[in-house]
């Protein structure tokens, strides 16, 4: 089992910490929300730490200086359904500004296999850098199957970022998709026998829900 060289772990204190919390079974539904959106936050700030920057003419209280902003068509959120939700409200609170596309799958729970059942994203996506968020990352099919929806759609600039990987899902994006970087809080030991990340945090999508 190999890992790619395009798999960053997220090592910042805070992040690991949060995650501690987030994995408990004692955690809360409105906990785990709150700390699924502190921790996409955080690894927001991460995702775009190389985006392109310009240098513009402004006035300050005192004086005109020249300062930087973010150059051209920036970002587009794409939120893989249903859990993608609950990453996708941290992102938006560090770039309020950036579009948002929704991709819904679901996974067989016999074949494992992704169907997917909705697709909206914006006109120009494929102007943008895509950041496709999904909790979890485990056998890696659903993952695999949006970023082939984004790659459909033109897009040619495109990141992954879950909470928690397993080695199965990472082996698969490098084997599938060895041109999108992965971006995760967590790697864990592997699956079981369900598809499930072990130990894991169990059902991303029921803890953010209150489903079962």
């Amino acid at each position: 089992m190999r890992h790619s060289s395009n798999f960053h772990l997220i090592g910042h204190p805070l992040v690991q910490h949060k995650m501690t919390l987030l994995r408990r079974k004692e955690t809360s539904t409105a906990q785990f929300r709150r700390l699924a959106r502190e921790i996409s936050m955080l690894m927001a700030y991460e995702l775009t730490r190389d985006l392109p920057l310009e240098t513009v003419i402004i006035d300050t209280p005192l004086e005109r200086t020249k300062a930087p902003l973010l150059s051209g068509k920036k970002l587009c959120f794409v939120s893989i359904l249903r859990a993608g939700g609950g990453m996708l409200d941290g992102m938006l609170d560090l770039v309020p500004g950036a579009r948002v596309a929704h991709i819904g799958l679901y996974r067989d729970p016999t074949t494992l296999v992704p169907v997917e059942y909705y697709a909206k994203l914006p006109d120009d996506v494929q102007e943008r850098l895509a950041i496709l968020v999904d909790p979890m990352l485990a056998t890696g099919n659903s993952a695999a199957a949006a970023i082939a929806r984004v790659k459909q759609a033109g897009v040619t600039q495109i990141r992954f970022a879950c909470l928690l990987a397993a080695p199965e899902g990472v082996d698969l994006l490098a084997e599938t998709h060895h041109d999108v970087p992965v971006y995760a809080a967590g790697l864990d030991r592997g699956l079981d026998a369900h598809g499930y990340i072990r130990p894991g945090l169990g059902d991303a999508g029921d803890r953010l829900f209150g489903t079962r």
